[in-house]
C-alpha cells in the first residue's frame, strides 16, 4: 500500500500527518514549538514544489508514505487517481494507493501563518501562527492518519481517495 497525504501546499499538516503516520513524534500530547519545527518538510517546501510527491519513509507494516503539494486545483486529485488506475491497468499493477486530504485539519491559525511564511516570506509573523495552528489541530491530524490507515486496510479498491470532509 502507498499513502500519499495531499492538501494546497504540502508543508505543514501534510508534514504532521506523514510525521505521525511513522512515528517520528509522539502521538500523545501536544507538540513543542521545536519539536514542530523539526519535522521533515514542516514549513520548508515552496510553491515551485507543488504537484512534487514527497517521499517521508516506510511505515511499520512496510508502506511508503508521501506527501504533495496539490495547489489551489481541485481536479488535482482526480487526475492523480485517473493516473494511479491508469498505471495499475496498463503496468498490472496490484500496489494500493491511499490519497488522504488534510486540508480539513487546517486551523484559521495555520492559514494565516502559511499565508505569510510561504507566500509572503515573512517567517517572524507566520511561523508563530504556523506553531499555534499545529498545537490547535494535533488531535485531528492523528485522527485522520487512524482513519485513512484503517481505511487503507478496509477497502479492496486499487486507489482510494479520501476527502476527510468529516475531520473539520
Amino acid at each position: 500500500m502507498i499513502y500519499i497525504y495531499n492538501d494546497f501546499g504540502g508543508t505543514h499538516t501534510t508534514a504532521l500527518a506523514a510525521a505521525y503516520h511513522l512515528k517520528l513524534i509522539p502521538g500523545g500530547r501536544k507538540l513543542t514549538k521545536k519539536e514542530i519545527l523539526a519535522v521533515p518538510y514542516f514549513n520548508k517546501l515552496n510553491s515551485s514544489d507543488m504537484g512534487k510527491f514527497i517521499f517521508h519513509g516506510i511505515d511499520d507494516d512496510g508502506n511508503p508514505v508521501y506527501t504533495v503539494g496539490r495547489g489551489a486545483s481541485k481536479h488535482m486529485i482526480t487526475a492523480f487517481n485517473n493516473l494511479s488506475l491508469l498505471l495499475h491497468e496498463k503496468y498490472n499493477g496490484n500496489e494500493k494507493i491511499v490519497f488522504s486530504n488534510t486540508s480539513p485539519t487546517v486551523p484559521f491559525a495555520m492559514t494565516i501563518g502559511g499565508l505569510f511564511s510561504r507566500w509572503l516570506k515573512i517567517d517572524f509573523i507566520g511561523v508563530p501562527f504556523l506553531v499555534l495552528g499545529a498545537k490547535q489541530c494535533y488531535r485531528n491530524v492523528i485522527r485522520l492518519v487512524d482513519y485513512t490507515k484503517k481505511s487503507g486496510h478496509a477497502t479492496e479498491e486499487k486507489v482510494q481517495v479520501l476527502y476527510n470532509d468529516s475531520f473539520k
